[in-house]
């Protein structure tokens, strides 16, 4: 059963990023051809994942279940998955924990999974990688996403002429941007990249 331990970091504060991560969709907004299925209020949460392999796209079909303390900013999530064919299956625990690093938010995500069906030995052999390689996108898109909703810096007042209309209301932020497909040669770059730190790590012990 591979695990995975990891931490990323977003580089905006606690209070602005929890409330995000505490709404599902826009946490699927920021995950790679991810789709979030509307919600049936039955407390699963259905979606999919689509990765493009060239001109093929394999597209992972699930559910999940998510429980929040939000006192202590942490997040349980079970799900399990389907690929298009219905050939493989997976299974998954995690548990996503929030902490504030000085004007950061340091994510600190522990878990395991378990595929079966054709997909088993990739996932065996590179599953954790291609994990973080997804991590590291979600963490970019997640940043985006803070960086385009923050407040833009007031204009210096003019003096006034006259007297002064009522202001606008406020309007809400658009909905996130759905982040785009994993491409295969992305996936495989972020995965070979977190291959070979973990095989440089190994040498230095």
């Amino acid at each position: 059963m591979p695990e995975i331990a990891e931490e990323i970091t977003i580089p905006a504060p606690l209070d602005v990023v929890w409330p995000l991560l505490s709404d599902p969709a826009t946490v699927a907004a920021c995950v790679p051809g991810a789709e979030l299925a509307p919600d049936k209020g039955d407390g699963l949460w259905r979606g999919s994942v689509k990765v493009r392999f060239g001109p093929t796209v394999a597209t992972f079909k699930g559910e999940a279940t998510l429980a929040y303390d939000h006192a202590a900013h942490r997040c349980s999530i079970d799900g399990r998955g389907i690929d298009g064919r219905g050939a493989s299956r997976a299974l998954a625990a995690a548990t996503v924990q929030a902490a504030a690093e000085g004007g950061a938010t340091r994510l600190a995500v522990a878990g395991s999974f378990t595929v079966t069906g054709p997909l088993e030995t990739f996932a065996n052999a590179g599953g954790v990688h291609v994990a973080r390689a997804l991590l590291a996108e979600f963490s970019a898109n997640m940043a985006k996403l803070v960086a385009e909703r923050a407040p833009a810096e007031p204009e210096p007042a003019a003096a006034p002429e006259a007297a002064p209309a009522a202001a606008p209301s406020p309007t809400p932020p658009p909905p996130p941007r759905q982040a785009a497909e994993l491409s295969a040669f992305s996936l495989f770059w972020r995965a070979l990249q977190s291959f070979l730190r973990s095989l440089l790590s190994k040498g230095r012990s």
